[in-house]
């Protein structure tokens, strides 16, 4: 192996897997490869001759801190579902290495006021424990995938280049992806997405803070780029609202995501019939998540690749003034296709698209391009890098000028 950097890579799903892909083109990394399925995580290390694959329950904070030392592991890479960040954010703080993710730990709404005020916050549990990773001098990169992750990127590079001062940071993402045989098959997982979508959406307001609204609320239609066009986007909770005012300079942060009409009903439904919900219950002998059953009865997303067509857009929107004084909005975005990603990685576009970016960003921790300590999130760091090194990766991204609002 040629790699100087040694990653522990914990999940060996669709995310995970287009992780070990890309990086098995890369010369920095090693990786050994954890999952709870050792098939799965073998299947994932067969992306390059000398990856190691081993059995792991990521619950298990002792269990997963002992690999990483007995691996000699500079970082731990979480590609698990939000569920289990904290077990392993605190074991990559126990074994004294540097760790990033690509979704944060789990918001709880406020019991009171659900659809008015936060509660726990996405990212709190991290953040409250950002103290031990300075002192431990040790970088914890949070949020660190395509959204999360690449949206706050955007930000930032507006921020330091484009604009002399922002009026609102906006996500967009939207797609016209289609899944051939299926009536209903999300192309990411079902457990984050409707995490994402039935929890209060986050906004951020200059003067206000944080507060929140009902699920898919603000609707508006958004025009896509590459001929996506336009699509109806809804708030949703995500990360990028609780990360960017941190760093960033805004009067207002918001995330909104291009679900449509029948898939927005069939999370309406889940939620009516209790099937959202992750507290087990009986079902004869056994005790189950609903969740996790509608989980199950779902297609794996990381199997849809050859059915799918079409083409996802992640990006930030960004409005304010420019630094001639005039008023400025552009949209920073990220294309890719799904015919693309499958013939060159054999991964579907939405899962492509999110391993990518923590790929790049190992690779400029590792030759020291982006350093730190504590918990940051991507805006942190400085752009530049980052981009330019995401288009060496053969995929760029672009800058849309779109007209100011009066």
């Amino acid at each position: 192996m040629i790699g100087t950097m040694r990653i522990l890579l914990v999940g060996a799903g669709g995310v995970g897997t287009a992780f070990a892909r890309i990086a098995a083109r890369r010369p920095f990394a090693e990786l050994v490869i954890a999952d709870y399925d050792l098939a799965r995580a073998q299947r994932a290390a067969a992306a390059r001759d000398g990856y190691e694959a081993v059995r792991l329950d990521a619950r298990d904070e002792q269990a997963t801190a002992d690999l990483l030392t007995q691996r000699g592991c500079d970082v731990l890479m979480n590609a698990t579902d939000p569920r289990f960040v904290m077990p392993l954010f605190r074991a990559a703080l126990r074994a004294g290495t540097h760790y990033l993710d690509m979704a944060m730990s789990l918001s709880h709404p406020n019991p009171q006021a659900p659809y008015r005020e936060t509660g726990v916050k996405l990212g709190d549990d991290q953040f409250a424990l950002a103290p031990e990773w300075e002192q431990a001098g040790r970088l914890a990169l949070v949020g660190m995938g395509v959204e999360p992750g690449l949206s706050d990127v955007f930000a930032r590079y507006a921020a330091d280049e484009l604009f002399a001062e922002i009026d609102e940071l906006g996500v967009r993402d939207g797609a016209n992806l289609e899944v051939a045989g299926y009536d209903f098959a999300p192309t990411f997982s079902i457990w984050t997405t409707i995490e994402e979508c039935l929890n209060p959406p986050v906004i951020w307001e200059r003067g206000r803070g944080w507060f929140t609204t009902e699920p898919f609320s603000e609707p508006e239609v958004f025009v896509f780029p590459a001929g996506i066009g336009a699509v109806e986007c809804v708030n949703v909770e995500h990360e990028e609202v609780l990360l960017m005012p941190r760093w960033i300079a805004a009067r207002r942060v918001t995330f909104k995501y291009g679900l449509g009409g029948e898939f927005i009903g069939v999370l309406r439904t889940l939620h009516k019939l209790g099937l959202d919900g992750t507290d087990p219950v009986q079902v004869g002998a056994a005790s189950v998540s609903p969740r996790d059953v509608v989980a199950a009865c779902l297609p794996d997303p990381a199997t849809l690749g050859d059915k799918m067509s079409g083409l996802t857009c992640a990006g930030t929107w960004v409005t304010g003034t420019a630094p001639d004084g005039a008023p400025r909005a552009v949209y920073l975005h990220h294309v890719v296709d799904n015919a693309w990603s499958m013939a060159e990685y054999g991964s579907q576009a939405v899962v492509w698209q999110t391993a990518v970016n923590p790929v790049v960003a190992l690779e400029l921790i590792d030759a020291g391009a982006w350093a730190g300590t504590g918990v940051l999130g991507p805006e942190a760091l400085p752009p530049r890098p980052f981009l330019d090194l995401l288009t060496d990766y053969g995929s760029p991204w672009a800058c849309e000028e779109r007209t100011p609002a009066a």
